[in-house]
């Protein structure tokens, strides 16, 4: 079978260098060719990481990575202004040499903001800094082979965060136990980790059970309350809320099956409610409500008109937010 091509309907052309087409149509991913394209297509103006990815279906973070592997393999060069801009936008800054990114200081009132090192640097930071070294080779067992991005983020934690090589060791793993093994996401912990001063084993150890402990906690409430999605920013607060406050999960599924019964919806909010007027009654268990309510009913029941179950609705409202 032949293929022949319409040159009538092409208009304006771009061209693509021919060791794309001889040596990378197998080695580069759908992805990398999709970026390539659509920066040979915008030659002579700047691009954004963002417009890259809606332009192409990429993300900026692995549009990012795809110029890079160009840049790798001499397709593309560094000093094209379009790459320059490319990389900018995501990272914020400027790319530093590597005997700049060895000496910045760490200020101890904000993380500095990520840059962007180069392939090369990377090689010889490796080289010259032992830690590092290990650090990459026994990140790469627990995350598989680490692109760029997760190269220089690694990085940046160790030499501007300044956490030890361990404590990133135990972050890294915790990510990947709760699949969010991304860059981005470990950044967010770390800088989080870096403010706290949470860099030594024993610390790192006890943060990941606390966040371990609150994920489960967060999981067994949206498994309780039905969810669908996953719990909203709002929703999230006062879910560590309770735990903080030592709720069991029995006491807040009961609260949560009083606020349905009433209102026909799930309210985080009238939830959170009811616990804190259970709370400051001193009932820890829906043994001890249910035990109240039972008080409440045979003190009422003269008093008020019988509903189906023998209480009024409207006035155990009012008992359950003043209770």
């Amino acid at each position: 079978m032949e293929f022949k091509t319409n040159s009538g309907i092409w208009g304006t052309m771009f061209g693509v260098p021919c060791i794309v087409a001889d040596n990378f149509l197998k080695l580069a991913s759908d992805g990398q060719i999709k970026v390539l394209l659509y920066i040979l297509r915008c030659s002579g103006r700047a691009v954004s990481a963002e417009e890259i990815s809606a332009n192409t279906g990429v993300a900026p973070e692995q549009a990012v990575d795809a110029v890079m592997f160009w840049q790798q393999a001499n397709v593309l060069t560094s000093d094209i202004a379009v790459l320059k801009s490319t990389v900018q936008l995501h990272t914020e800054e400027q790319p530093t040499s590597a005997a700049e990114h060895e000496t910045s200081p760490r200020t101890d009132t904000a993380p500095p903001k990520k840059t962007l090192i180069s392939p090369s640097e990377i090689s010889k930071i490796i080289c010259e800094n032992a830690d590092i070294a290990e650090l990459f080779k026994i990140a790469e067992t627990i995350l598989g082979p680490l692109n760029p991005s997760m190269q220089n983020s690694l990085i940046w934690m160790f030499n501007y965060l300044g956490l030890k090589k361990e404590v990133i060791l135990i972050l890294i793993g915790y990510c990947a136990e709760i699949n969010k093994p991304n860059a981005s996401y470990i950044e967010k912990i770390a800088s989080s980790w870096a403010e706290k001063e949470i860099n030594n084993l024993e610390t790192a150890t006890a943060e990941v059970e606390r966040l371990n402990s609150a994920h489960t906690f967060a999981g067994e409430i949206k498994r309780l309350f039905e969810l669908r999605q996953n719990p909203t920013a709002n929703q999230k607060k006062f879910i560590s809320q309770w735990q903080e406050s030592g709720y069991s999960t029995e006491l807040i599924h009961y609260a949560y099956e009083k606020t349905v019964e009433q209102i026909n919806k799930v309210s985080f909010e009238y939830i959170n409610k009811i616990l804190i007027s259970w709370s400051e009654s001193g009932y820890k268990t829906p043994e001890e409500v249910q035990s109240a309510e039972n008080e409440y009913r045979k003190k009422k029941k003269s008093e008020t008109s019988a509903s189906s179950d023998g209480f009024n609705a409207d006035k155990y409202k009012v008992f359950i937010n003043n209770i």
